[in-house]
């Protein structure tokens, strides 16, 4: 059987929602991109920095150590190097992951202006409005970026239809048995 497609999220409602958080969260992707770029920029000048100062060690010095010690370090000062680089760029990826986390929360938590869930309400279908009401569960704080987000994100999986599901299923309990 066909859903009636009246009684459905459209696409222009997915529309409405993806294009309104993009407006929403532009300026901190803009700004996670922007801060990845020049932290790999600066990293990789850096990498080849210390790459290049372990590829100028001289462990002449070291002769009273003997020649099978020293030959060991020349052998393996490669491999020593890289591994700083590799454990530094691990460091250095963990703190930008953190950083795009936060900036992603604080956006999340960011307050929606009346005038722009007005714009964004108005074009929307009413399942689609459902499930906005649906994702805005704390009614006792204004509705935030995510609470937009999470009804973008339910109403691409397809809540409207859990919903009227989970309706039906109360209706028929309210009902009396025969």
């Amino acid at each position: 059987m066909k859903p009636n497609t009246l009684h459905q999220p459209t696409r222009h409602d997915d529309t409405v929602l993806r294009n309104a958080l993009l407006k929403l969260t532009a300026v901190q992707k803009i700004t996670c991109v922007v801060v990845v770029a020049i932290v790999a920029l600066v990293w990789y000048d850096l990498l080849n920095r210390l790459v290049a100062f372990g590829r100028g060690i001289d462990y002449a010095g070291l002769h009273a150590l003997g020649a099978q010690i020293v030959e060991f370090l020349k052998q393996y000062n490669p491999f020593f190097w890289w591994g700083v680089v590799a454990l530094c760029t691990l460091i250095i990826a963990y703190f930008l992951y953190g950083f795009i986390q936060s900036t992603h929360r604080r956006v999340q938590r960011r307050l929606l202006g009346a005038d722009t869930l007005a714009d964004v309400v108005a074009q929307l279908s009413e399942p689609a409005r459902q499930v906005l009401a649906w994702a805005w569960q704390d009614r006792r704080n204004p509705m935030t970026v995510g609470d937009l987000q999470r009804a973008h994100q339910e109403l691409r999986s397809g809540r409207f239809g859990k919903i009227e599901l989970s309706l039906k299923h109360a209706e028929l309990l309210e009902q009396k048995a025969p």
